[in-house]
């Protein structure tokens, strides 16, 4: 099937799509292989290989906890913040994996194999499963790649899988690949952007289907966010990250709210406060990624942010929303996320959305540049200006690096999160002030991202051995 707006906005568990979403789903499919190749029973050892970046920052982004949930069975979007916590306790305490959930195998995060400098032909991000018999007899052995996004590859499955891809493509009312084609078909059919993806969406969903999934998706941003809003404290794994949600959002209510007709004060979007409330959305959010929590890869859990803040300017700063029904907000959700998701599909199609492909423009920039597309479309915007915004929201994010400090996503990610979230609402802006026509077009600074990616050193792609990574002292 053609990547769609509900691959590109999946449910999940921080802190990252490419280093936890990925490994865990990996494992688990690993784990569903051997269950269905009837050889659970004669398991009696498990070998995990880590390459590249998986095994370089796997620490600081949770991927060997999320594999031995995976290898037990559980799956990114189904999995509760609880269970977590449940399921790895219990692994820690007993030293005991239960591998597709009823096979009981000695083993933990220690036993794994990390291979840093050893990276896989297809992509920075491999890894490696191989059970065996009580005799050290190979059972079954798979090698994946977690590809960005929370999406994964099998080795060997490439060709096919891709093959599958441009068939199921085909089928599709309004396939496209490139912008131009997507502008092709606004103006063959008189559709907007976010029009043309939902024609898409309705060949495999119903209208109804397509509503109320992308109205769960945001749903689960906004529980996203008020989960934030009540933790405080600092961050995991030994920065010292100071949460500061909690505190902006005390400081925005009492600075931005006014009495109500009983004279208590009640909760305002004053315009003068809009980029405090992007700001604040955007590290709430990435704040919840950084400690595990539930959120939604948009495209990516590094980028997290950067959608649901651009969404909130939009259902509560956008002119015209002062007064809207809760049938118009949803409108404006779904529509958001359509025009968005198109986006996305240009980036998966063209270039990458893995930090470690193609350093942080693959995940803060596409997100950026989604989100700015999916403003202007709520706003109003015509194709072309739609278009121009995603190009815009790119364009300033070119040669962005990856280099989290700690191997942990959280300095500069979270704060870079509310910075691209500006800049999405920037270009769009910009883009509705023109009337379309641009110099550069949005396909020709996707190229220009993927081939800055394949030029940048390993070292600024989600590795930690460069840049802020190495230059500041971690504690």
């Amino acid at each position: 099937m053609a990547v769609g707006v509900f691959d590109l906005f999946s449910i999940g568990i921080g802190p990252s799509s490419s280093h936890t979403v990925g490994p865990m789903r990996a494992a688990a499919v690993f784990a569903e292989e051997l269950k269905g190749l009837g050889k659970l029973a004669d398991v009696a050892s498990l070998r995990v290989d880590l390459y590249g970046s998986l095994a370089a920052t796997g620490h600081g982004h949770g991927t060997m906890t999320a594999i031995l949930l995976g290898l037990e069975g559980f799956h990114p979007e189904q999995i509760l913040p609880e269970e977590v916590e449940e399921r790895l306790a219990a692994i820690a305490e007993t030293g005991m994996l239960q591998l597709a959930g009823a096979v009981p195998l000695p083993y933990g995060v220690k036993d794994m194999v990390l291979r840093p400098l050893t990276v896989l032909p297809r992509h920075t991000n491999g890894m490696t499963f191989t059970v065996s018999d009580a005799g050290g007899n190979a059972l079954h052995a798979a090698t994946y790649f977690s590809v960005g996004g929370g999406f994964i590859v099998r080795e060997g499955e490439e060709d096919a899988a891709q093959q599958e891809l441009e068939e199921s493509k085909k089928e599709l009312p309004l396939p496209f690949r490139t912008a131009a084609e997507l502008l092709e078909h606004c103006r063959e059919t008189g559709l907007g952007i976010s029009d043309v993806m939902r024609v898409n969406e309705e060949d495999s969903r119903t209208p109804d289907e397509i509503r109320e999934g992308l109205l769960h998706i945001y749903s689960v941003m906004e529980g996203c966010v008020q989960t934030s809003l009540k933790r405080e404290g600092v961050l995991p794994g030994g920065l010292k990250v100071r949460r500061r949600a909690p505190d902006w959002y005390d400081r925005l209510k009492k600075e931005s709210s006014r009495p109500d007709a009983e004279g208590q004060d009640q909760e305002f979007h004053d315009p003068k406060y809009w980029q405090e409330w992007v700001n604040l959305i955007a590290l709430a959010v990435n704040e919840e990624n950084a400690s595990g929590g539930r959120v939604v890869t948009a495209p990516t859990n590094g980028a997290a942010g950067i959608i649901p803040a651009v969404l909130y300017y939009a259902l509560h700063f956008a002119p015209g929303m002062e007064n809207a029904s809760q049938e118009d907000r949803d409108d404006v959700v779904v529509r958001f996320l359509l025009a968005a998701g198109a986006v996305g599909v240009l980036y998966k199609e063209q270039a990458s959305i893995s930090g470690a492909e193609v350093g942080c423009q693959g995940e803060v920039g596409s997100a950026s540049s989604m989100a700015a597309a999916g403003l202007a479309e709520v706003m109003g915007g015509t194709p072309a200006q739609v278009e121009n915004a995603a190009e815009i929201a790119m364009e300033h994010n070119l040669g962005l690096t990856c280099d989290p400090i700690g191997g942990l996503v959280q300095v500069p990610c979270i704060e870079r999160n509310a910075i691209a979230a500006a800049k999405a609402i920037n270009a769009a802006k910009m883009a509705l002030w023109g009337d379309g026509s641009h110099r550069v077009s949005l396909d020709e600074v996707i190229v220009t991202m993927r081939e800055t990616g394949k030029d940048m050193s390993s070292k600024y792609k989600e590795t930690a051995m460069g840049g802020l990574a190495v230059n500041v002292v971690e504690c």
